[in-house]
């Protein structure tokens, strides 16, 4: 797997503005190159054109423009981090990975080293304020971690790096529940710092993915109506029952604590089985790689497919426009448990199931 620049998901850029019930101070996601504001890059180097040139106008590890964004927690130049802080790096998974990145392309920052940079964070960033001067105004409050908003998307990885090594779909499944042990003890170690509101995103179509058609198997009648293999997202799917069922057993254990499941694996894949016209017409027709690693649609640079009008840009990831379609689709609450906005998460304990 190729490893891609910073796609950022579009809830970091709106969750600031005063909000009818929850006015949360700050926001502190975990995740992988769905929400990757630059970490990778902060450490890697930057990425490559095109990531970010129609959305950044320029490289995505620069510096975020007055935009407010949650930077990420590697960026140590011209970061704000008063309003939280972002752990995603692109190529990240929930558990650790047997390979280097320069081998597989996935990255060093599982879930539980962001998990730990983030009590780093906490611990160092209050130690930094009792200083004063400008670390008051850069860093947040200690108020903010136990209003603040806990974001999670992470997950996919696990999936697709298990099949990239050639594990079968009952392998895969097999492994699921050590995954979801690893994401609990991360949620718990976060809620034992104080945090007490949870967006957790499930796993998205990872079958209707370019890379993931070209790289594995798919027989033709295991091909759906929309284009995605079936068996791929089957696996997703049963990744995201045991999800949803670990997120209420978290809620019992975590009374104190709203935890919101949140089905983008619905929203994303209603977008792919009903896409714009001029999206193409299946995953593998719209988008194809050739031999030099480059991605075309129609054989055109993907930079040049319009983007606004695309869904997906370079096989794995969401265009800028498909991103905020999807999280105009979620934050309204149809497509979570418990069904509040994003704005009302916070108000209420869901039901202990």
């Amino acid at each position: 797997m190729r490893l891609f620049g910073a796609v950022l998901l579009v809830f970091c850029s709106v969750v600031f503005p005063a909000a009818a019930s929850c006015d949360y101070p700050a926001l502190f996601n975990f995740g992988d190159s769905n929400s990757d504001t630059g970490g990778l890059s902060a450490a890697f180097g930057p990425a490559p054109s095109p990531n970010g040139e129609t959305f950044f106008g320029g490289p995505p590890a620069a510096e975020n423009l007055g935009l407010p964004y949650v930077n990420a927690y590697l960026d140590s130049v011209g970061s704000n981090f008063s309003h939280g802080a972002n752990f995603a790096t692109a190529g990240s998974s929930i558990r650790r990975q047997n390979s280097s990145l320069f081998k597989s392309g996935f990255s060093p920052f599982s879930l539980d080293v962001q998990s730990w940079q983030f009590s780093q964070f906490k611990a160092r960033s209050q130690l930094a304020r009792q200083q004063g001067s400008v670390f008051r105004r850069l860093l947040p409050e200690e108020g903010a971690f136990s209003t603040g908003l806990y974001t999670f998307d992470i997950g996919m990885n696990d999936l697709t790096s298990s099949f990239f090594s050639n594990q079968t779909v009952e392998q895969v499944l097999a492994g699921i529940p050590q995954i979801l042990n690893e994401f609990a003890t991360a949620v718990k170690s976060v809620y034992g710092h104080g945090g007490r509101y949870f967006w957790i995103h499930n796993a998205g179509p990872f079958g209707c993915l370019a890379y993931v058609l070209e790289r594995l198997p798919v027989k033709p009648e295991e091909v759906d109506p929309a284009g995605c293999a079936a068996p791929y997202n089957a696996v997703a799917q049963a990744f995201n029952e045991q999800l949803k069922a670990t997120v209420v057993h978290l809620r019992q254990e975590l009374p104190s604590a709203a935890l919101t499941y949140v089905d983008v694996y619905a929203a994303k894949y209603s977008l792919i089985s009903n896409p714009p016209p001029e999206s193409g017409k299946s995953p593998r027709d719209r988008l194809r790689r050739r031999a030099d690693g480059e991605w075309y649609a129609h054989g055109a640079r993907v930079l040049m497919c319009r983007p606004s009008r695309r869904i997906i840009w370079d096989g794995v990831h969401y265009t800028e426009a498909a991103n905020r379609w999807v999280f105009d689709q979620i934050s309204g609450g149809a497509f979570s448990d418990p069904p509040l906005p994003l704005r009302m998460a916070c108000t209420q304990r869901p039901p202990v199931s």
